[in-house]
């Protein structure tokens, strides 16, 4: 065996190693821009409690202002909290004949908690908490607050959620539209309050 072969695998390591950093740089600045492209949302705040199975997640939404969306991670899933404007509340009432299940009664104990089986399906009105994952095939919806006409929207939008994958529409407190691929209205996670200013995605002891 000569010199040069018995140094030859001391050099594959380093190889590697190189190769495994260039893999995550590449990665992180993926995410870090697929993490700009997503419109609406004011901040993503993975949480570390998030990694660990069932962890619920503490939330600040003191400064949130009305029509802003924030996300946080919960279970490894995006987590949508948004607070709505009184006009968006006043409209959830206007469509109920379009909509798929709109007293969320399809899997009520899966999808929609008890204490969300209502027009706005939140604790409190303005404060609408859901899952952001399409009840179809899994895809992340889009925030389309905006009213009006737009592309694969109807003329008449009233502001909500689009699912670009296959086209489904949900309004602003996650109920399907009928005649859409999607199944059922988007999950309302189990989540408390511990203070006005404080929500804790994942529990709901004191709901």
């Amino acid at each position: 065996m000569t010199e040069a072969s018995l140094k030859a695998p001391l050099s594959a390591p380093i190889d590697k190693d190189k190769r495994n950093w260039i893999i995550t740089t590449c990665a992180v600045g993926g995410a870090g821009a697929a993490a700009v492209a997503v419109p609406f949302v004011s901040t993503f705040q993975p949480s570390e409690r998030a990694k660990a199975a069932g962890a619920s997640v503490e939330v600040d939404i003191s400064s949130m202002k009305l029509g802003e969306m924030l996300t946080v991670e919960w279970r490894g899933k995006p987590v949508w909290i948004v607070k709505r404007t009184p006009e968006q509340l006043a409209e959830l009432s206007t469509h109920d004949a379009e909509l798929a299940d709109p007293n969320s009664k399809r899997k009520p104990a899966e999808l929609t908690p008890e204490y969300a089986r209502n027009e706005a399906r939140s604790i409190k009105p303005e404060i609408f908490v859901a899952v952001g994952i399409c009840s179809h095939l899994g895809c992340s919806p889009i925030s389309k607050f905006q009213l009006g006409a737009q592309p694969s929207l109807p003329d008449d939008w009233d502001g909500g959620f689009l699912c670009p994958c296959h086209g489904s529409t949900f309004d602003m407190a996650g109920r399907v539209y009928k005649n859409k691929p999607a199944p059922d209205n988007l999950e309302v996670p189990p989540h408390m309050y511990l203070s006005d200013a404080k929500l804790l995605i994942g529990e709901d002891k004191k709901a």
